[in-house]
């Protein structure tokens, strides 16, 4: 257990916001006020009650079996029950130890939360008319207050016009003396491996992707587009996500080609094939993409039906068939 003080900057813990851009109208009407919040007997941690705050992306899955935590119900602050502190579940990014980042999980109390109490109090405010909302997808955090029992609920946060957190919730949140009383770690972000590589942790299976969807267009003439200095990155896809909708692959291996594996690379890749009539799922992939960012990306299936596939910056994916030499050519060094 680590012990710690965290001061106004825990706002981006507390209200994560998701841009997602544009504006929508609304239209004014009556605001539904919660009832009563359900008061649970004993307060006992993050992890336990709330072990899923702020997971608000996913982590490659370790399958172990995740408790499903305490469901109390939210709602306005009764009156006898008297509030003397508050709880903050969440979820951060951090560097690993050895390279690489990790998410983890953490539990901060306050004592002094007198301002955020006369936030909580305040009504949910509504419209007179039409209102311009904007699109931001806000996600409120795992809040709870404890009382001098040691029983604790979940209050419910007074919204705004557009039915986001009031402004003085976040103030109030975001000013409370907040000390770190437990973090844990949850599920490794990116491996020091990825990050050495220079490749990401997950990468889905784009010749799947586009395949099932019926979008590549026929095999291009016998060329290969330019490239400038290539970065392979290879992916496992767990037995789960295969034949999925989207399969996420898992880092292997990787880093920049060198220039001679590169050319041959671009070599076996200009062999543009018939495609093979297949719908056999890969198990493991890999990927080509320029390390300024600029040109195409390629995908290459590197068992099932050893597909590839390369889709220039303006679209118009191209799909090819490989073998067992292209595949060969991909592997670990």
């Amino acid at each position: 257990m680590s012990r710690m003080r965290s001061g106004g900057s825990v706002l981006a813990v507390a209200l994560l916001g998701v841009a997602l851009g544009g504006c929508a109208g609304m239209e004014s009407g009556p605001v539904d006020e919660p009832g009563p919040a359900q008061v649970i007997e004993m307060w006992t941690s993050c992890a336990e009650a709330a072990p899923q705050a702020g997971n608000g992306f996913s982590v490659p899955s370790t399958g172990a079996s995740t408790p499903a935590g305490v469901d109390a119900k939210i709602g306005r602050i009764d009156p006898a029950f008297t509030s003397v502190a508050a709880v903050l579940c969440g979820r951060e990014i951090r560097p690993g130890p050895n390279g690489g980042q990790e998410q983890i999980a953490t539990e901060r109390h306050a004592d002094e939360i007198a301002p955020l109490l006369a936030a909580l109090h305040l009504p949910n405010q509504r419209a007179d008319g039409e209102i311009a909302c904007t699109l931001d997808l806000v996600i409120p955090p795992w809040l709870a207050l404890l009382d001098d029992r040691g029983r604790w609920l979940r209050p419910h946060l007074p919204t705004d016009t557009c039915g986001k957190p009031r402004a003085e919730v976040s103030a109030a949140l975001a000013g409370l003396p907040w000390t770190t009383v437990d973090t844990r770690t949850v599920g490794q972000v990116e491996s020091p491996a990825a990050e050495a590589a220079g490749c990401a942790q997950q990468w889905a299976d784009m010749v799947w992707v586009e395949t099932t969807n019926g979008r590549p267009g026929p095999p291009a003439p016998a060329t290969s587009p330019a490239a400038g200095p290539l970065r392979l990155c290879v992916y496992q896809v767990p037995a789960s996500e295969q034949g999925g909708g989207k399969p996420a692959g898992d880092f292997v291996y990787g880093g920049p080609l060198s220039p001679e594996r590169q050319a041959g690379l671009l070599r076996a890749l200009a062999d543009r094939r018939a495609v093979a009539d297949c719908a056999t799922p890969a198990s493991r992939f890999a990927v080509l993409r320029p390390l300024d960012g600029a040109g195409s990306d390629r995908y290459v299936e590197l068992d099932g039906c050893r597909r590839f596939l390369v889709v220039p910056p303006a679209g118009g994916a191209q799909l090819g068939q490989g073998d067992d030499a292209l595949a060969a050519l991909l592997g670990p060094v």
